[in-house]
C-alpha cells in the first residue's frame, strides 16, 4: 500500500473511540502475518510485543486460525450455562494435563483480571478469612478486586478508594533494584518483611491467599528468586493459607518452563491463566486441584462468555502446536541467545543497568547512574519509539517505565533474534 493512501485510525478515533484507554503507540494498524504487525501504509514491524504476551505463536497462525474457522461454522455463542461444548471440554483436559498434580480442575472465564477476581472470591470462601496478601510492585489487572492487589502504578489505584478491605501489600524481593543481584539476602529480608506482617498488622490465621506473580510483569519484569517462593510455600503450608500463582503474563512457556511457579519446583494452590491462551481471543481460566472447588460450591461464581466455545477451539489449536513444535524448548533456547545479545550491548552501553529474566520474559533496564541504579524511564520510553521507527516492537513496564521488556513470539527464530538486536542497537545510537 503507498503511504499517501495511508489510513490515520487514530485521527478517525478522536470523535467516539475512548480517550481512556492507554497506548504505547499512536499508530494505525492494518494486519499481521507471523511475527510482523503491519501499519495501514503497509510498513511491517518486528513485533516482540505480541499485544503484551497474547499473541504468542505470532499473527494468524496457520493452525489457529483453522480451528476458529472450523469451529465458528459449527457453534459460537457459549454453552456453559446450557451444559458442555466439545472444545471447552477438550481443553480443560488438555490445559490441566500441563499441571501438576493435584492441579486438573479448570474454571474458564475471559481475562486475567476476572482470573484475579475468582481466585480472592475463592479463597475467601473456601477458607473463611478474609485477609489477602500481595506485593508490592504486582499488577493484577483492572477490576476493583484486582485492582485492589495491584501497586505497580499509582494511577491505577487513585481515586478507586475504598478499594477491596483486608489486602495488605509486602515488600517483593527485587534482586537488582533493591539488592544489587544478592538473591539470598533479598530473599531473607522480604521473607522477614512478611513474617513482621503477619506477626504485626494481620494474623496469619486470618490470611485466605498470598497471591504472587512468579515474574513481576508490569511492574518491571523482576523475577521472584526461587529460594523465595520455595520458602513462601512452605509458609502458606504453616498456617493453612491459600498460595495464588498469577501466570497471567509467566506462563504458557514464556519463562521457559511451561508455567514460570516450576523453576522454584513448587506447587500452588491456585494458578491464574490468560494472556497466550488463545493467541488473541479472550479466554482465561483459574487452575486448582477439584476438592477446592468443590467446596467452592456450584453457582459460588459464574460467567456468560467465560469458555466461549472458539476460543476454546483457538486454545486447543495453541496447546497442540506448543507441545508438536517443543515452542517450550524453543523459547528457553532462543531466551538464552536474546540474553546473550542483549547482555553483549549491555556491556558496551552505561545507561543498562541490568539484563533479566528467564525464558523468552526478558527485561531490560535503563539507569541515570548504574552504580546508584536511579532508574530511566524517560530514556527507555523514547527508544521505544525509535525502536518502533525503525521497524521493532517492543514495550517498557517497571514503576518509572524504565524497563523495556522482550517478549518475542514462542516460535520466534535466531534470524529474528538479530534482526531485533541489531535494530535495538541502532535505536540506542540516536537516543
Amino acid at each position: 500500500m503507498d503511504s499517501t493512501t495511508a489510513t490515520d485510525l487514530a485521527a478517525l478515533a478522536k470523535s467516539n473511540l475512548t480517550p481512556t484507554l492507554g497506548r504505547y503507540f499512536e499508530r494505525s494498524w492494518s494486519h499481521g502475518e507471523g511475527h510482523r504487525l503491519y501499519d495501514t501504509a503497509g510498513k511491517g514491524y518486528l513485533d516482540f510485543a505480541n499485544g503484551i504476551a497474547v499473541t504468542v505463536l505470532g499473527h494468524r497462525h496457520p493452525a489457529v486460525t483453522a480451528a476458529i474457522h472450523e469451529q465458528v461454522e459449527r457453534l459460537i455463542g457459549p454453552t456453559a450455562a446450557m451444559g458442555y461444548g466439545e472444545p471447552v471440554v477438550r481443553l480443560a483436559t488438555e490445559l490441566a494435563a500441563t499441571f501438576p498434580e493435584p492441579l486438573d480442575t479448570i474454571f474458564f472465564l475471559n481475562s486475567g483480571s476476572e482470573t484475579i477476581e475468582a481466585a480472592l472470591k475463592l479463597a475467601r470462601r473456601v477458607t473463611g478469612r478474609p485477609g489477602i496478601i500481595a506485593f508490592r510492585d504486582a499488577f493484577h489487572g483492572r477490576t476493583l478486586g484486582a485492582t485492589s492487589v495491584t501497586s505497580s502504578s499509582l494511577n491505577y489505584r487513585t481515586g478507586y478508594e475504598p478499594l477491596l478491605p483486608a489486602v495488605y501489600l509486602a515488600p517483593f524481593p527485587n534482586v537488582y533494584r533493591d539488592f544489587g543481584g544478592d538473591e539470598e539476602r533479598a530473599t531473607g529480608e522480604a521473607m522477614a518483611a512478611l513474617r513482621r506482617l503477619t506477626a504485626t498488622v494481620v494474623p496469619p490465621t486470618s490470611v485466605a491467599a498470598i497471591l504472587i506473580e512468579s515474574v513481576q510483569g508490569e511492574g518491571g519484569y523482576n523475577p521472584a528468586p526461587a529460594a523465595f517462593l520455595r520458602e513462601l510455600r512452605a509458609f502458606c503450608d504453616e498456617h493453612g493459607i491459600l498460595l495464588v500463582a498469577d501466570e497471567v503474563q509467566s506462563g504458557y512457556g514464556r519463562t521457559g518452563l511451561m508455567w514460570g511457579f516450576q523453576r522454584a519446583g513448587i506447587v500452588p494452590d491456585v494458578v491464574c491463566v490468560a494472556k497466550a491462551i488463545a493467541n488473541g481471543l479472550p479466554l482465561s481460566a483459574i487452575v486448582t486441584r477439584r476438592e477446592l472447588q468443590e467446596r467452592w460450591g456450584v453457582g459460588a461464581h459464574g460467567t456468560t462468555f467465560g469458555g466461549n466455545p472458539v476460543a476454546c477451539a483457538a486454545g486447543l489449536a495453541v496447546l497442540r502446536t506448543i507441545r508438536e513444535q517443543d515452542l517450550v524448548a524453543n523459547a528457553a533456547a532462543c531466551g538464552e541467545e536474546l540474553t546473550a545479545g542483549l547482555r553483549r550491548i549491555a556491556a558496551a552501553e552505561p545507561r543498562i543497568g541490568d539484563v533479566r529474566g528467564p525464558g523468552l520474559m526478558i527485561g531490560v533496564e535503563f539507569v541515570k547512574d548504574r552504580a546508584a541504579r536511579a532508574p530511566d524511564g524517560d530514556l527507555a520510553e523514547a527508544l521505544i519509539a525509535r525502536c518502533a521507527d525503525l521497524g521493532l516492537l517492543v514495550l517498557t513496564c517497571g514503576v518509572e517505565h524504565q524497563v523495556i521488556r522482550w517478549i518475542a513470539p514462542l516460535d520466534v527464530t535466531s534470524a529474528e533474534i538479530a534482526e531485533a538486536l541489531g535494530i535495538f542497537e541502532a535505536a540506542l545510537q540516536t537516543v
